[in-house]
């Protein structure tokens, strides 16, 4: 598919995140993602980068696993919710789940242009070509039913402040809402590199300490809990069962942190 030449830095990561799902799907198979697998034969991109990162790979599936539990999860207690999947990329949760009243996927004007192409959505499931530090909250039709965001693979490669006002824009549209982002310790993000993310021109920026100091630079919204990766790794390497019990461990690995406003 020719559109994907014409991205680069961070939105070309999501090319290396599916095919790493496509790929799990038709080897190892801790994942199911047969949609990956068709969107992967559509794209004309050079993944010898992505064959080569084993540490890309395996935490694209050990966030996926986790992530799928927690929406899963959340949308069996909360039917007819609303979902705002920010920084989508090509992801495919919204056609792995059931239970919410409309799905929002949301991502910069040359990545929907691609997902566009590939998935072309209507009905309970919309996109947004936007940024997510900009004030999208309009587009939102819904307003009294439950709200999920997912913020999954974009904290890494922003700043603070660009946090901060993610959060706000998040803040100012909703008067209760759960956040499930995924974030990555500030000691990684300096000094760990991923060869397939690398090769797209993107780098690690930030990170956080841990979900209590997330919440602290974001008013109005409060930390209820968070999950390591080391609990998705857990299901397809079974050592990280005993090493997820190590904090160390926990600390350096990704986690998805928790967050409720109102």
């Amino acid at each position: 598919m020719s559109e994907t030449r014409m991205l680069s830095g961070v939105p070309e990561t999501m090319l290396q995140t599916v095919y790493a799902r496509a790929k799990e799907t038709q080897t190892r198979g801790a994942i199911r993602d047969e949609m990956a697998v068709q969107l992967v034969k559509h794209l004309d991109y050079d993944f010898s980068l992505a064959d080569k990162d084993a540490a890309m790979h395996n935490g694209v599936i050990a966030r996926t696993i986790v992530l799928d539990r927690l929406v899963g999860n959340f949308l069996e207690t909360n039917p007819g919710a609303v979902v705002v999947n920010i920084a989508c990329g090509l992801d495919t949760r919204c056609y792995r789940m059931g239970g919410y009243a409309h799905w929002y996927n949301l991502d910069l004007p040359e990545t929907i242009a691609v997902r566009e192409k590939l998935l072309p959505e209507h009905g309970d499931i919309s996109q947004m070509a936007m940024s997510a530090m900009d004030n999208w909250g309009g587009q939102i039709k819904e307003s009294d039913a439950s709200v999920l965001v997912i913020i999954e693979g974009l904290t890494m490669y922003l700043n603070e402040a660009g946090v901060k006002r993610m959060f706000s824009v998040i803040g100012e549209r909703f008067r209760q809402a759960a956040v499930f982002v995924e974030t990555m310790n500030p000691a990684v993000a300096k000094r760990f590199k991923e060869k397939s993310i690398e090769g797209s021109h993107a780098k690690f920026t930030w990170g956080v300490r841990d979900g209590k100091a997330l919440a602290a630079l974001l008013p109005g919204f409060h930390y209820i809990e968070e999950h390591s990766l080391t609990e998705g790794m857990a299901e397809f390497v079974p050592v990280y069962k005993a090493l997820g019990k190590l904090l160390f461990v926990r600390n350096i690995s990704n986690r998805i942190i928790v967050l409720k406003k109102g």
